[in-house]
């Protein structure tokens, strides 16, 4: 069922309403806040539910790596940066960090020095000890 989302002119608050389509062009919405049917619609983002596959597919295209200068740091950010964001999952601060370096240009290899080994071994003493 789709969400719409409001303004409420009375106290100004955001309010969202989740209603059917048929519903849509007959109800009179009121704000969980105050109560008031002086509801102002608001224009928000189109969010789509898509299955992993999808998502999948959509990276192997190489259509989406048309633009990507890979001598270019700040290109190869943005590129994860859409990447991850395909993904439709929180990637980690790790991630963060490494693309918001490279997109402020920063040279990968020293970004990798940088970078805990994902692979090494743990920090701190080995169990048991």
């Amino acid at each position: 069922m789709p969400l719409y989302e409001y303004r409420c002119q009375s106290c100004k608050r955001h309010v969202a309403v989740r209603m059917s389509y048929s519903e849509f062009d007959r109800a009179r919405p009121k704000c969980s806040h105050c109560q008031s049917d002086q509801l102002q619609r608001l224009i928000s983002r189109v969010r789509v539910s898509r299955s992993e596959d999808s998502r999948m597919e959509s990276l192997a295209d190489p259509a989406n790596f048309g633009d990507v200068d890979e001598n270019d740091p700040r290109s190869v950010g943005k590129f994860m940066r859409r990447m991850g964001s395909e993904m439709g999952e929180d990637m980690g601060p790790e991630f963060d960090e490494m693309v918001g370096r490279l997109e402020a240009g920063e040279d990968p290899e020293s970004i990798e020095a940088d970078m805990p080994d994902p692979g090494g071994p743990p920090a701190g003493p080995a169990p048991g000890f």
